[in-house]
């Protein structure tokens, strides 16, 4: 794999697109969730990106962070009921009280082993860092001061942890 893209199984020429970033969020799509079509609502899907995309800023600023803003959103493919969702997020901008975090969606089918992953949407999400009257606060010196090696290599490769440990 180099830069999210992996060859194809069949070895051809063609390339294939793969998920960029660490895997923040893994969630099924729910009937309550869907119109009467049985598609999911852009809402809600736009808000399991933010709800990632926050996890990932609330740990790289040690605190309280809110959304200020998002890039244009386009949805490439739609999602189902019973779809498995999962957004990936990496840091693309580390600023002194903001961060930029670019979310990608994919899905699918949660029934069959095999199916293929569909991308959904791609699209970057920034957080301000706040305190806990709301007023602007600085990221902390060891974010901005490894802002490179973060946005490079990712946030574990500072902070030495990984965000979900495993039992």
């Amino acid at each position: 794999m180099t830069n999210g893209i992996n060859q194809n199984n069949d070895n051809t020429d063609k390339l294939v697109e793969v998920p960029k970033g660490t895997l923040l969020l893994r969630t099924m799509s729910m009937p309550a969730d869907a119109n009467p079509n049985g598609d999911i609502f852009g809402g809600w899907l736009m808000s399991q990106m933010d709800a990632a995309g926050a996890m990932l800023a609330y740990e790289l600023s040690q605190g309280k962070v809110v959304t200020v803003a998002t890039d244009e959103i386009v949805f490439l493919n739609p999602v189902h009921v019973g779809n498995v969702v999962c957004v990936y997020g990496r840091v693309i901008y580390i600023g002194n009280t903001s961060m930029k975090i670019q979310l990608q969606m994919w899905t699918k089918k949660n029934h069959s082993a095999g199916s293929t992953r569909v991308k959904v949407t791609d699209c970057g999400f920034t957080y301000v860092a706040v305190d806990n009257e709301g007023r602007k606060r600085p990221l902390p010196r060891e974010v901005r001061d490894n802002k490179e090696q973060i946005i490079l290599k990712g946030y574990n490769s500072v902070n030495g942890s990984n965000s979900c440990p495993v039992d």
